[in-house]
């Protein structure tokens, strides 16, 4: 009797593919991850992976239908002081 082996679905990715789903260059998501503002990620075996299902999730943060939505949450840019940086309440 053959055994047939299915393979699993790859979940995990890495920075640079990753990066090519998001959309964004390979070190902008580097710096995101650096500085606290990137999607969750996971280090196993001295590797940085990204799950499919956090990368969705962080980019619809930044999901509008319009320009007149009110910005609730957004994704920050990649610096240093986006993810220390407190928000601007009323600002114009």
């Amino acid at each position: 009797m053959t055994e047939v082996r299915k393979e699993a679905p790859q979940r995990f990715l890495t920075t640079k593919e990753a990066a090519f789903v998001v959309g964004i260059c390979k070190r902008t998501l580097e710096k995101h991850r650096t500085y606290g503002t990137g999607p969750k990620y996971r280090k196993i075996g001295g590797r940085v992976l990204y799950d499919i299902d956090d990368l969705r999730a962080w980019t619809e943060i930044g999901a509008r239908v319009s320009t007149t939505d009110p910005i609730d949450d957004f994704i920050r840019p990649a610096k240093r002081h986006a993810a220390l940086a407190p928000r601007y309440a009323g600002r114009k």
